[in-house]
């Protein structure tokens, strides 16, 4: 298709050794690897030492819960820990990212929960992720977010969308596989995901903002496939139309 690396959701039971030998089989470079905080924290030598071992270069803390975000009561003791989780992956040659999606545009004390997170941990024990889907989703500028963290955003999420309107859905998060209490059913007529170049992002202006932001990488994310489109059609859709932008 034309990707050079991928990022993980899971090894899905398989050693560091079998995906360490998939990698090299299908000429993939290990990028980095969303662990969830709670596995990370349950043995955060271990599990960083798995994906130091595959060759990850980044590991991202990809959700936190309402408990660990800011402005809730647990968020000091939650800085302390993603301290003490840079510290470990930095020692394993790696860097700690976090994945951001538009939850944490809720301001706290005037200022976005986000902007609390990254400027309560030291940059070089947490770096961004910018999902950029998800900071439009918030009603910012996606572009003008990435460039905002120059110099502290080394992988970049491209990810398309369509949203009806400015509501977003009750259970916009059961799209991804994240429950929700609310009653009412996810409605993927009010927001969809699509392959990257086939929603209402502008990606040129994203990939020129990574750029001047000095960013390593930049990941499609196809959370779901586009409408009648597998995954893989998806993303080869994505890459597709990469291609034909002049970067």
């Amino acid at each position: 298709m034309g990707y050079e690396g991928v990022e993980f959701a899971g090894l899905f039971n398989r050693s560091a050794a079998d995906v360490k030998n998939l990698l090299k089989e299908l000429d993939l470079i290990p990028v980095s690897a969303h662990v969830p905080y709670d596995e990370m924290m349950s043995d955060p030598e271990k599990v960083l030492g798995t994906y130091a071992e595959i060759g990850c270069k980044y590991v991202a803390i990809p959700y936190m819960t309402e408990e660990y975000r800011p402005g809730a009561e647990g968020f000091p003791k939650v800085v302390e820990s993603i301290k003490m989780l840079g510290k470990i992956a930095k020692e394993k040659g790696m860097t700690l990212l976090y994945h951001n999606h538009d939850f944490e545009f809720v301001k706290v004390n005037g200022e976005y929960g986000l902007d609390v997170l990254y400027n309560s941990v030291p940059a070089d024990l947490l770096q961004t992720e910018i999902d950029t889907c998800w900071v439009n989703v918030a009603g910012e500028n996606p572009a003008e977010y990435v460039k905002k963290y120059a110099g502290r955003a080394p992988v970049v999420h491209l990810k398309d969308f369509v949203m009806k309107g400015k509501e977003k859905p009750a259970q916009l998060y059961e799209l991804i596989g994240i429950k929700s209490d609310e009653k009412e059913k996810s409605d993927e007529e009010k927001f969809g995901f699509r392959p990257v170049g086939y929603g209402v992002q502008d990606i040129p202006a994203i990939i020129q903002a990574a750029d001047e932001a000095g960013a390593k990488w930049l990941v499609v994310e196809q959370d779901n496939p586009g409408p009648g489109k597998t995954p893989m059609e998806s993303v080869e859709m994505s890459i597709n139309y990469l291609k034909t932008l002049k970067f």
